[in-house]
């Protein structure tokens, strides 16, 4: 069953506030927040503002993933996990 839109949004939120949070991350979560903005982005109810969001977070993921060291990438990211998530807050 898919996930209604509040709740791919709430889950972009959880793993980038995980990420932001303990500086740490796998694969499989980048993966995932690939799947959820690919999901998003064809949604109807997602603010035009939120698009731009949504591809730097889709550029984070894959270069994330494609990273030898993914904690270190991920901690050299901490100011931008901050801003999209204040972001979705305000878009969402």
């Amino acid at each position: 069953m898919p996930l209604k839109y509040e709740n791919q949004v709430e889950l972009l939120k959880d793993i980038l506030s995980e990420h932001q949070s303990d500086c740490c991350g796998t694969v499989a979560e980048c993966e995932q927040l690939e799947r959820v903005v690919k999901s998003l982005m064809v949604h109807a109810d997602v603010h035009q503002d939120l698009k731009g969001v949504l591809q730097s977070i889709y550029s984070y993921s894959q270069d994330g993933k494609n990273s030898p060291e993914l904690n270190s990438y991920i901690t050299s990211q901490q100011n931008v996990l901050s801003q999209w998530i204040s972001d979705i807050d305000s878009f969402s």
